[in-house]
């Protein structure tokens, strides 16, 4: 094949848990003397979208440490907060809503138009503060807010058009906008607005997005679902479409998928900020016990 590069890092989301999880992830093998963030490329989805531009800021250490050292917050139920993104809309039909779209959806494409609809729909009926709440979030979550000098890709999708994007440092909008337009679900936090166009969640251009890695000769894919998708499987949207599309194009690809310990971690809410500290340190376990069979694939 005809390399673009060397190596990709693909970070999929996962709210707050997988976030968490995927900086334990990289933080355990560079503590082990593999640094993955020094990827030729790093495509970042959603919650991924945030520890992409962490993973670029700062040493994965750091990340970690920080996460481990946060106050801790009590479980969902237990008078604790409602999750990571700090509820800005409707979140208790988001499921049943998000269901019915892929349900009546002939392709992905009418899918995604169908999601920023609906999420345009459900922001209209708001008082309009949600966007400059959400930037503010997001904001606090980057050590650094501007785009590193390595590759760096961040997904969204069009509301209005259904049409996917990829943001880089060339596409004019500064790093917090992109990123908070990736993590933009539609639902909890409104559309996203980046001059005339509102953005809703990454995750709905393709689940992981791996296959922008295509024409790169390694690529290691982090995925806190593991791979699994709510859409029907002739729309290509699983990751195991993707990989397969990779290797056909030549590229050795690796993933990681959260173990029983990780998966304990998560709980049944991954959005709940309680599961940011079990999430990371159980990614960091799980990644050191990787970390010799990793560095043979990544060097």
């Amino acid at each position: 094949m005809q390399s673009a590069g060397e190596r990709a890092l693909v970070l999929h989301g996962g709210g707050a848990a997988g976030n968490a999880w995927e900086i334990g992830v990289v933080a355990g093998v560079f503590d082990a003397g593999l640094d993955v963030t020094q990827a030729d490329v790093i495509i970042g989805t959603s919650a991924g979208s945030t520890a992409a531009a962490q993973i670029t800021s700062v040493t994965p250490t750091e990340l970690f440490a920080a996460i481990l050292a946060a106050a801790p917050q009590q479980r969902i139920g237990q008078g604790g907060p409602e999750g990571a993104r700090v509820a800005m809309g409707p979140l208790a039909n988001h499921m049943e809503i998000t269901s019915r779209i892929i349900a009546t959806a002939e392709t992905a494409a009418s899918m995604r138009r169908g999601m920023g609809a609906a999420a345009l729909d459900m922001d209209a009926a708001s008082d309009g503060s949600g966007q400059a709440r959400w930037r503010a979030v997001v904001a606090a979550r980057l050590p650094r807010q501007h785009w590193p000098e390595q590759l760096l890709l961040i997904t969204a999708v069009d509301a209005h058009s259904g049409e996917p994007v990829v943001f880089d440092r060339h596409s004019g909008v500064d790093l917090v906008d992109a990123v908070a337009a990736s993590t933009s679900n539609g639902f909890g936090v409104p559309p996203y607005s980046i001059g005339d166009s509102r953005y809703i969640d990454g995750g709905y251009r393709r689940n992981e997005n791996a296959d922008l890695a295509a024409g790169y000769a390694r690529v290691l894919v982090l995925s806190p679902f593991g791979g699994r998708s709510r859409h029907p499987p002739e729309w290509g949207m699983q990751l195991a479409a993707q990989l397969d599309e990779l290797r056909a194009g030549g590229s050795r690809v690796e993933t990681i998928f959260p173990d029983g310990d990780s998966l304990n971690a998560f709980g049944v809410n991954m959005m709940d900020l309680s599961t940011r500290a079990p999430a990371a340190q159980a990614g960091y376990n799980q990644a050191k016990a990787l970390a010799g069979q990793l560095s043979e694939f990544w060097r």
